[in-house]
């Protein structure tokens, strides 16, 4: 996800649902969220497609490498030998 200019990136509902298909190709265009704001504070976040997809990925892959770490340290790892050695047997049964 491409970095907000928050000159163009934070916008107020009213000019939201005035323009809507303007925000969406302005997110589809510049790959960037829109922060949409009522009386002055953030209470959404339009945002392309492809863009959430890549994000939630990123996320899901965070999550799965905090959870090895956690295994890792409640000693539930194994070792790259052991790990090779369970791969090869795995691939030339």
């Amino acid at each position: 996800m491409r970095r907000m200019v928050i000159a163009e990136d934070i916008r107020p509902l009213s000019e939201f649902r005035s323009s809507v298909t303007a925000f969406m190709k302005q997110v589809h265009d510049t790959k960037r969220p829109v922060v949409i704001t009522q009386h002055g504070k953030g209470v959404a976040v339009l945002l392309d497609v492809t863009e959430y997809e890549a994000m939630t990925e990123k996320i899901e892959l965070l999550g799965d490498i905090q959870l090895a770490i956690e295994q890792i340290g409640a000693g539930r790892g194994v070792t790259h030998d052991n790990a090779k050695d369970e791969v090869l047997r795995q691939v030339f049964r």
